[in-house]
């Protein structure tokens, strides 16, 4: 996704609706926000700054907000983009230090994956802030993982792009032809074979080291032991 979105304070600036007039335009539904943060601030994106231009508009030839309504009940805004739909569930959208928090790792750590680009925040704000969509937790985890795993940066930043195409497609496969989709999802198939059958060689892996360690464990105990016993003879 990766695209700009605004505070209602910057859909402000942008429009130059007064911050009571988007509240009101708000409570009565003719726009909605796009998502929230995770401090449930409501964000909005490029379609939200053209859909408020229209209102503002329409209020300036002296249409009501209940007139407004009905209007576009009826025959929606006549410039909105086509194809673009007002969303219709909130979508809730995590700061960098709620994605570090839910997934376990540092702030500091996601901002090294994504100088690596590994992974790409879903949206900015004018202000800078990074947002993720709930998908990342998944994906920070997974990365932390696959380090663990011994995966090299290269092959981590191959499997993100792979689970980030298969959250686009999830989201709206529409938007691929259907033998692209078909393809898409074989390789991904193939690629999670591939982590089950390392994963399971670490497994086993670590059944054997576990052995082994106990048995060292033992057996440096046991020395511990004739090591006091000696020298408690040695002070006798």
């Amino acid at each position: 996704m990766n695209k700009d979105i605004f505070t209602i304070d910057d859909l402000g600036r942008r429009t130059g609706a007064s911050a009571e007039a988007l509240d009101g335009w708000l409570k009565a539904k003719l726009f909605r926000p796009t998502g929230y943060a995770d401090d449930q601030t409501p964000l909005f994106t490029d379609e939200s700054v053209d859909r408020v231009a229209h209102i503002g508009k329409l209020e300036e030839l002296g249409y009501g907000t209940e007139e407004i309504q009905r209007i576009i009940k009826k025959i929606g805004l006549p410039a909105a983009r086509p194809g673009r739909k007002q969303p219709r569930s909130k979508t809730p959208y995590l700061t960098v230090g709620n994605l570090a928090e839910r997934s376990g790792v540092s702030p500091r750590t996601i901002k090294h994956w994504e100088d690596k680009g590994i992974i790409i925040p879903d949206m900015r704000t004018e202000g800078g802030f990074r947002l993720y969509s709930e998908d990342y937790v998944f994906l920070c985890k997974l990365i932390r993982d696959l380090q663990l795993f011994g995966y090299t940066l290269e092959e981590i930043k191959a499997v993100s792009d792979e689970v980030r195409e298969l959250f686009s497609i999830e989201a709206a496969p529409e938007k691929y032809p259907a033998s692209e989709v078909e393809t898409k999802l074989a390789a991904m198939l193939l690629e999670i074979q591939d982590l089950e059958d390392k994963m399971k060689l670490i497994t086993q892996g670590v059944a054997r080291w576990e052995e082994i360690l106990k048995k060292k464990k033992k057996e440096i105990r046991a020395i511990m032991t004739r090591n006091r016993k000696n020298k408690d003879k040695a002070h006798a």
